[in-house]
């Protein structure tokens, strides 16, 4: 194989590269580093940290046996595991850091293409963008969802379920028996989140971007297939080494195109939103919130699989996985974008067996329209989006008195009050939860409903701020409003009992109160101060942008083929 980038390492006779070719000899790998073979990064983020990442750790096994039998030389390093579920304030903090690790990382070691082993809600987006970054030959595999939970004898998803259960909690109507069994049920399994969360919504709408073999989205975890889809992925990087095939030459405007298109079929997360956003400003494609709005429109929602339906992933998976739901999809589809699956997209989808199960037809879908709408007004005046297929439809169309929690602990401290004043029509805005604001932006979204109103059998309000929302969560909650309130956004400027008003067909969203009362209230505003004066919290704030422009680093973004320019090292003596 010529032109290998690893060989300006290890070619020559001199002391230089004998140095870096015993090196690599005292690794113990598999391979010969001076023999013409490419050298395969296997990015491994398990981590017993991360539950949702743990399964990665057999297929990296798989993955390497891949790379040593189609001649390649395989080597495993660690990255940072992104755990939604303990990393604090929220991994969404560290989805750069991540990309900036690996980005790095294949630049500056002899690698000439790499295997992503990625699972949990940051940990993919992350990992695809410092790839996507470094552009050498790449390749996704994810470690699939958890087993289902039984409760009572039903069966619950995780975090979908969790919400629900603990109104149940705060309502007076779960025990602590009951509740401890919750918590038993929840952690006996590791993988993903087995609903239409962040994670798995990931995964397929990267499979639909071409950066998976096709059909390994939704490969449950611990299911056989996963070791030999992982030996069939580490062969298939090497060939894709000698094709010269690179993220900058799949991921065009209609692969971006396919992948929304399938967010919306899918039900998928609002934060979907954000890493596609940021992860095609990577490639020099401009897409914009209102691509995402507008390329949902004609898009049935197929897949009936919580929040949006009833099914778990694992039932998506039995009904033929993502090529079955693309297959529905063919007539909006462009089948001419390439991946790294050896077949084209028109063969994938001759393949796939009709619909089935948790998957519609497309003549019979859940919901038309798209699931995922954009607003904009005096309220969000970059946009902001709300997640229609998991929201109450009379909600849709609503105004309301706003009461105002600035900040989650503030939210915390409060919500719960008997004397808050507060009824079903009362519109529940959480500021303070931005990019900067946290910062990181975490999935503080779905404000609970107040105890007492729980309690009385409500179960939905409209909720409006500049936070994230888990892709497991519901709700009509507007959320990634922009600018934040941090920045000076209007969101900053709302003041208890304030009209706030929501028509998500017009799509708007604004604060109904005179222009002149928010030029005072402007006036009088100043920004919050920073708790973090140092480290990557305080790079972070400085440098993020908007949730519309994806939360990436200003200067991590490739607008131009020079920004997208990979420079290579300095090959010498250290």
């Amino acid at each position: 194989m010529t032109g290998l980038r690893s060989r300006a390492w290890f070619d020559g006779d001199d002391e230089v590269g004998l140095l870096h070719r015993a090196a690599l000899r005292a690794s113990n790998v598999v391979g010969d580093p001076a023999q013409d073979q490419p050298v395969i990064g296997i990015a491994n983020s398990a981590s017993e940290l991360n539950p949702c990442n743990l399964p990665l750790t057999r297929l990296a096994a798989a993955v390497k046996q891949g790379v040593a039998q189609a001649g390649g030389i395989p080597v495993e390093f660690p990255t940072i595991s992104l755990g939604e579920d303990l990393m604090k304030p929220s991994a969404m903090l560290y989805r750069n850091l991540l990309a900036i690790e690996i980005e790095e990382t294949l630049r500056a070691y002899p690698l000439d293409g790499v295997v992503l082993l990625a699972n949990c809600d940051k940990t993919v987006p992350g990992a695809l963008l410092g790839a996507i970054s470094a552009d050498l030959p790449t390749i996704l595999i994810t470690g699939g969802a958890r087993p289902p939970a039984r409760f009572h004898g039903q069966r619950i998803g995780t975090g979908t379920d969790r919400p629900r259960l603990w109104d149940e909690r705060r309502a007076g109507r779960l025990d602590d028996p009951a509740w401890t069994e919750v918590e038993r049920v929840l952690g006996a399994g590791q993988g993903a989140c087995n609903t239409m969360g962040t994670a798995s919504t990931m995964a397929m709408v990267s499979e639909a971007l071409g950066l998976m073999l096709s059909g390994s989205s939704t490969i449950p975890a611990g299911d056989p297939r996963g070791v030999e889809l992982a030996r069939h992925a580490g062969g298939r990087v090497v060939e894709l080494v000698g094709e010269d095939r690179r993220p900058s030459t799949l991921l065009t405007r209609p692969a971006f195109a396919n992948a929304v298109r399938v967010l919306h079929a899918i039900g998928g997360s609002t934060n979907a939103v954000i890493h596609l956003i940021a992860m095609a400003r990577r490639v020099g494609v401009d897409l914009q919130l209102d691509d995402i709005d507008r390329l949902g429109g004609d898009v049935p929602l197929l897949v009936d699989v919580e929040p949006s339906g009833t099914g778990l992933v694992q039932d998506l998976d039995v009904a033929g996985g993502l090529p079955a739901v693309m297959r529905q999809l063919r007539p909006l589809l462009d089948q001419d974008v390439a991946g790294v699956d050896p077949r084209s997209l028109s063969d994938i989808l001759d393949a796939a067996p009709e619909p089935s199960g948790v998957l519609r037809p497309r003549h019979a879908p859940l919901r038309t329209g798209g699931v995922i709408s954009v607003v904009r007004g005096s309220l969000a005046p970059d946009g902001a989006v709300i997640k229609t297929s998991a929201a109450t439809p009379a909600l849709l169309r609503h105004t309301g008195p706003a009461i105002v929690f600035h900040g989650y602990a503030d939210l915390r401290a409060r919500i719960d009050d008997p004397s808050l004043t507060v009824d079903a029509d009362t519109v529940l805005v959480l500021t303070g939860c931005g990019p900067v604001g946290v910062p990181g932006m975490p999935e503080w979204g779905m404000v609970p409903i107040p105890a007492r109103l729980v309690a009385a059998g409500v179960r939905d309000m409209v909720r409006v701020t500049d936070a994230r929302m888990s892709g497991t969560s519901f709700g009509t909650v507007v959320l990634h409003v922009a600018p934040e309130s941090a920045v000076g956004g209007p969101l900053g400027l709302v003041h208890d009992g304030d009209l706030v008003s929501l028509d998500v067909t017009e799509g708007r969203i604004d604060l109904l109160v005179e222009p002149g009362e928010l030029d005072r209230r402007r006036a009088c505003w100043t920004p919050p101060a920073s708790e973090h004066l140092r480290g990557w919290p305080a790079l972070y704030a400085q440098h993020v942008n908007q949730a519309p422009d994806g939360c990436d680093l200003d200067f991590l973004t490739a607008p131009t083929s020079e920004h997208r320019r990979f420079i290579p090292p300095v090959i010498g003596r250290s």
